[in-house]
């Protein structure tokens, strides 16, 4: 078991230096950010930003694709297969192919300490506060305030923590 975390951590290592080549200051990760199989991160804008804090952790399958700015606060955790966007398609003349209006953006920032569970959808604009815990499945469009549970998937009913 110990050989395959110090294989897990050597991963790791290597494609934050690999990240770092390619995306040079486009991005920022702090220490001990780790990230399981099939982490994507795609950074394609001309002033595009991420900024990764202390102790973040990837699970399997997550995808953070910006083409604005994302900052994610540190020891925040990610469940399985979440995606982070910070743009969106541009959709409103029928006489251009969607794959040719371009796309609308707006930052994302999530806070420090944060659980985001498996199969998450955060989408452009949001702020998610400290302290904050967003259950399975549901797509974050709105933001939500400091210790607060978002539970509801289809109406965002939010929890105080406290």
């Amino acid at each position: 078991m110990t050989f395959l975390k110090v294989l897990f951590r050597l991963n790791c290592f290597f494609k934050l230096i690999l990240f770092k080549l390619i995306y040079g200051d486009k991005i920022s990760f702090g220490r001990n950010v780790t990230f399981r199989k099939q982490f994507s991160l795609v950074i394609d804008g001309k002033n595009a930003k991420v900024n990764i804090g202390d102790n973040v952790f990837f699970n399997n399958f997550c995808t953070i694709a910006a083409m604005e700015n994302i900052t994610i606060g540190k020891n925040t955790i990610f469940g399985e297969n979440v995606k982070i966007y910070d743009h969106n398609h541009l959709y409103k003349d029928i006489n251009i192919p969607i794959k040719n209006q371009g796309y609308s953006t707006s930052k994302i920032i999530i806070g420090e300490n944060c659980w985001i569970a498996s199969n998450v959808m955060i989408l452009k604009g949001v702020t998610i506060g400290n302290h904050v815990v967003i259950g399975a499945g549901n797509t974050v469009y709105k933001d939500v305030p400091d210790n607060s549970v978002l539970l509801s998937k289809h109406d965002q009913i939010l929890k105080s923590i406290l």
